[in-house]
């Protein structure tokens, strides 16, 4: 066949295509100016509320060079690259030129500048279809992925010594030590050689417990050569160190009903004095439905000689009016043979929940011992004639620690319910609210108390175990203790008396639009450690995957009041930034011994908080939650005020923060000086997406995280906690990622290490039981992690 003929039979094909590319060209114009009127409408609307003009403006440019395309006018191309320049300069004016601010501000207007491309470049493309996606796909890749998309694995670093001795690295207690450090003497596992660990084994608890909003959580403590572990239903597994092997499995009987947090996050560990006979060594642990159990280390069994049949009821004197109202989720603190527990309060319900009151019980018995209840500062009993703790007072939910020397347990307290209205507020919650506390071990009586927020209306708790270390600071020892905040501030106090060791400042902070009859603290402290909250938010930091979303969130921002980290929340909308999230969350931080540095994981992701009148309230059928009722925790009822509230994350309609990410980091501070060493982002994209579809692109956004980190001898430090299914090995020193491994489901949990005495391994555990709250995967499995045998 000669060449003509073959051109003959390929040009109606050429004109088929050319045709299509023509129809596809009059459609991404008409798409050009539906956009240009949406950008415009949204405009419109930002200006109203005092924000950007760059949004109406771009409507006019995109709707105009639209039109003029469609005319064919030679001014279609010059009007569309102003559009274009327009768009560059305002982007670099507002970002600087940074990667994340660049995602909804260039991508959209570089694939339609592909319509406005030279005759010469069209004519081609015209005949070459497949080139035109190609070209449309490179532009969106190159406008997003070059920005974005970046290997989360560092190469592996040779600054830290191999190790792989064997020394005394147990773990016996959740937080590592009673000081709550999470560190480990273990130095087998390095940065030069954690990119070898593989799994080593996994355990499934054999249920997945969907009925709160966490899932399981706990960290497993080591005693000899077992980890012991509560599942989410509270029964108590033991395991075998080497093999993940069940051992024995108690079955705890728990009743889930009204149960709206995490089922468990640890057990604890106790040997009676001379450690000789039955139950002489216990695993103890509180359940949901507000029991305490022991049970023998060795078989499971319950310890017949603790409370009744190995158990006592935590509800006495609580005033539990709703069932699943109190109930104890953090692992137990045992000091000086007493077993010391707060418990978690379904706040902002109603005025008048349960008590915070903290108790003691005889770790070999069962028998009270004492009651820390800040309405009856000089009665440590327990109530009679019907009476009950002090209600609505600040709880203990997170962890404590212990100084037995001292005789002093560490509380961290949240503030009193509800959280967003405090006129009913008594002295004595005023003075205990978000603080924390150090109680007599013996008496009950409080030594000293440290607040970190007055009148707090935010939700500001004291989540975290507070971290008790010794160290040299200006040339003197000291005995410090180091309190993480859901504000984003880490106080450094002196642990015998309270007082602050790092300076502490009194500032003053926004005193209007909260609502009548409130009262607002004129200052609140500030310490002067690094901020873990990053800067302020602004309208222009404001974000969104397309230009659109992020349009809304600029409008939403402007719609509400923010004047920083203590902007009160009242009957107009504001934002509450860190939100209840944190800031640092119940995980706590880590420090490393050998060099006096904390390393502590972070959210970043505001609330949007508004108050409702009761009566409105009443209208929308607002009620506290309780089993089978109505009640939710995005408007929360308040009863008993004046005013329901609504407090929500702040995302964009697509499910997305509103805020530019990070969403999420680590990040190291020098104890003695205070200074950030380093901060990385934490967690990708890869389970997270719009509308809560994974993205399956592990872009390195940083994720909202719950659960905190580990750090060893060995100079890493280990954290899972994020939204993605995942556990991750840092460099202590430099912050560098070295290593990455997926779970089975989302790692809200803080893992934990130790050394096998039968192959002188090192495993590092975490329980992948994800979380209802930030969208994780649940799961039932206990993962280990070890380098492989030789």
């Amino acid at each position: 066949m000669k060449v003509n003929e073959l051109r003959r039979e390929r040009r109606p094909s050429v004109r088929h295509e050319g045709a299509a590319l023509r129809i596809g060209s009059l459609l991404g114009t008409i798409l050009l100016a539906l956009f240009g009127f949406a950008m415009l409408a949204g405009g419109i609307m930002l200006i109203g509320v005092g924000g950007s003009a760059y949004y109406a403006a771009a409507g006019i440019f995109m709707v105009a060079a639209a039109w003029l395309r469609l005319r064919n006018s030679r001014w279609g191309k010059p009007v569309y690259a102003a559009f274009l320049l327009l768009t560059l300069l305002w982007t670099y004016w507002e970002t600087g030129g940074t990667g994340w601010g660049l995602l909804p501000r260039l991508p959209l207007p570089l694939l339609f500048g592909l319509l406005f491309l030279p005759r010469h470049i069209n004519d081609r493309l015209s005949r070459r279809p497949a080139l035109t996606g190609a070209v449309a796909t490179g532009v969106l890749a190159a406008g997003v992925l070059t920005i974005m998309l970046w290997p989360e694995t560092s190469a592996p670093s040779q600054a830290e010594p191999v190790g792989g001795r064997v020394t005394d690295a147990s773990w016996q207690y959740f937080g590592g030590d009673l000081s709550g450090t999470r560190f480990s003497t273990a130095d087998q596992i390095t940065p030069a050689n954690v990119s070898g660990l593989k799994v080593a084994w996994t355990y499934s608890t054999g249920a997945i417990n969907e009925v709160g909003k966490g899932g399981m959580q706990a960290t497993p403590i080591k005693v000899g050569e077992a980890l012991y572990i509560c599942t989410g239903f509270n029964d108590i597994v033991a395991l075998d160190a080497e093999t993940g092997r069940q051992i024995w499995r108690h079955a705890s009987g728990t009743d889930l009903t009204g149960v709206k947090s995490a089922g468990c996050r640890g057990v604890a560990y106790y040997k009676t004095p001379g450690g000789v006979g039955e139950c002489a060594e216990r695993i103890i642990t509180n359940t949901v439905d507000a029991r305490l159990l022991a049970v023998d280390r060795f078989t499971g069994q319950s310890c017949q000689d603790f409370g009744r049949n190995g158990e006592i009821s935590l509800l006495t004197g609580m005033a539990v009016d709703i069932k699943g109202y109190y109930y104890p989720t953090s692992a137990p603190t045992i000091a000086r043979g007493k077993i010391i527990l707060g418990g978690w309060v379904t706040d902002n319900q109603y005025w008048g929940e349960p008590s915070g009151a903290i108790r003691a019980f005889d770790a070999r018995t069962g028998a009270f011992q004492w009651a820390f209840d800040i309405g009856r500062p000089h009665d440590h009993g327990q109530p009679t004639g019907g009476k009950t703790y002090t209600r609505s007072t600040p709880n203990s939910w997170g962890p404590m620690s212990a100084d037995e020397a001292l005789g002093l347990v560490y509380a961290p307290l949240g503030n009193p319910t509800p959280d967003y209205y405090g006129a009913r507020r008594r002295p004595f919650d005023e003075q205990y609210g978000t603080s924390v506390v150090a109680i007599d071990l013996e008496t009950g009586a409080s030594r000293w108390v440290f607040q970190t927020v007055h009148h707090d209306l935010w939700d500001y708790d004291v989540p975290a175990q507070p971290t008790l270390i010794d160290i040299d600071i200006g040339g003197k020892p000291r005995k410090a203790l180091l309190a993480p905040t859901k504000r984003g501030a880490i106080f450094l106090l002196d642990r015998e008396t309270g007082k602050p060791i790092a300076p502490v400042t009194e500032r003053p902070v926004p005193q209007t639009g909260t609502v009548l009859g409130e009262r607002l603290s004129p200052t609140q402290p500030f310490s002067s450690l690094a901020s873990l909250i990053g800067e302020p938010l602004s309208e222009a930091r404001m974000w969104g995957l397309t230009p659109f979303d992020q349009l809304w969130c600029r409008i939403k921002f402007r719609e509400a009041r923010y004047e920083g980290i203590f902007t009160p929340p009242g009957l107009t909308p504001s934002i509450t930034y860190p939100g209840y999230l944190g800031g640092t969350n119940w995980g706590g931080l880590t420090v490393d011994k050998r060099t006096g540095r904390l390393i502590v994981n972070m959210s970043h992701v505001p609330n949007y908080t508004r108050l409702i009148p009761r009566r409105q309230a009443d209208a929308m059928g607002v009620e506290p939650v309780h089993p089978g009722g109505k009640g939710n925790f995005a408007v929360m009822a308040q009863m008993g005020t004046p005013y329901a509230a609504a407090s929500k994350p702040f995302l964009s309609p697509l499910g997305v923060p509103c805020n530019q990410p990070p969403f999420g980091r680590i990040a190291s501070i020098d104890i003695r000086t205070g200074k950030m060493l380093w901060a990385e982002t934490l967690g990708t994209t890869r389970d997270a997406g719009p509308f809560g579809v994974a993205s399956h692109l592990p872009l390195r956004t940083g994720m909202p995280n719950t659960g905190g980190p580990i750090s060893t001898a060995g100079g890493l430090t280990f954290i899972g906690a994020t939204q993605d299914r995942a556990i991750r090995a840092f460099q202590s020193r430099t912050g560098r990622l070295l290593w990455t491994a997926r779970l089975p489901a989302g790692g809200q949990a803080t893992p934990m290490t130790y050394l096998s005495a039968r192959s002188g391994r090192q495993f590092v555990v975490i329980s992948a039981g994800g979380n209802k709250l930030l969208g994780s995967k649940l799961g039932d499995q206990i993962v280990a992690f070890a380098l492989p045998s030789k």
